[in-house]
């Protein structure tokens, strides 16, 4: 990541305390950033964005109009801004205030005070974002891998697949849950399945044993996406035959080499 990649960024600030307004722009200067606007509320925001979108918006979790939450689903329903790079920085550490952002799709969470090192790498994934680079496969056609996202959270499908499409994976069914799954399954063939892992109907782990022991199938991939940090809980998963897991928010490249792991070197 050079120093001039950095300098092209266009970051907006959403952060209504003037002292964390400083404190985040200083430390984006340091890097070399040099188009920092900012606001101080989730008005203003939005209507920044829709005259001047940003390639990044920062923003704190409460705004005195409304949450980050609040904020980043209204972009996330706006075609204009719906595939906008979104990071959260916070002292919020409830799991259910920071599950809705993790599953909207957000290039990183970071908390208050945050490390510089990971303010950098949520610039790295920033710039992945901006310029994805192509899936490349030895045993695969990228351009004709079929591929079942299995997901609760509409948002957090739509994010999968933009991340797909942009590494050149464009065949891709999306279902709502595990039964939902299982019903495209039986309908057609796929090459990989990602899935998150609390979804109502049918979760991802009893959808990973309906189709290791129910269906029979053993070879299919199966990568799990999910914003779950239960230790225990996500042992039982590995037990179930997933393939990988990755966390929500994740990163392009992280997914990518999950994805070089699963399908090539398996």
């Amino acid at each position: 990541m050079s120093t001039s990649e950095l300098s092209a960024l266009s970051i907006l600030l959403v952060e209504p305390s003037p002292t964390q307004c400083k404190i985040i722009t200083s430390h984006l200067s340091e890097e070399g950033v040099e188009h920092i606007d900012s606001v101080s509320d989730g008005e203003e925001a939005i209507a920044f964005i829709q005259k001047y979108p940003p390639d990044l918006v920062i923003s704190a979790m409460y705004l005195p109009d409304m949450s980050a939450t609040e904020l980043l689903t209204e972009l996330r329903h706006r075609k204009d801004s719906e595939a906008l790079n979104f990071m959260l920085i916070s002292s919020e550490t409830a799991f259910t205030m920071l599950d809705p952002i993790r599953q909207a799709g957000v290039v990183a969470i970071l908390p208050k005070p945050f490390a510089h090192r990971d303010l950098l790498r949520a610039l790295r994934t920033t710039l992945d974002y901006i310029s994805p680079e192509e899936l490349a496969l030895a045993s695969y056609e990228v351009d004709e891998l079929k591929v079942l996202v299995v997901d609760d959270s509409m948002t957090a499908r739509n994010h999968i697949a933009r991340v797909l499409g942009n590494m050149g994976i464009m065949n891709i069914t999306k279902a709502e849950n595990g039964l939902d799954a299982i019903a495209k399954l039986a309908d057609d063939a796929f090459d990989l399945i990602i899935t998150d892992l609390n979804m109502p109907e049918m979760d991802g782990q009893q959808l990973i044993e309906h189709v290791r022991h129910e269906i029979g199938n053993t070879y299919i991939p199966i990568m799990m996406i999910t914003s779950e940090h239960d230790a225990a809980r996500l042992s039982s998963v590995q037990q179930s035959g997933v393939s990988a897991i990755c966390d929500k928010p994740f990163e392009p490249q992280a997914v990518r080499e999950i994805l070089f792991r699963v399908l090539d070197e398996a």
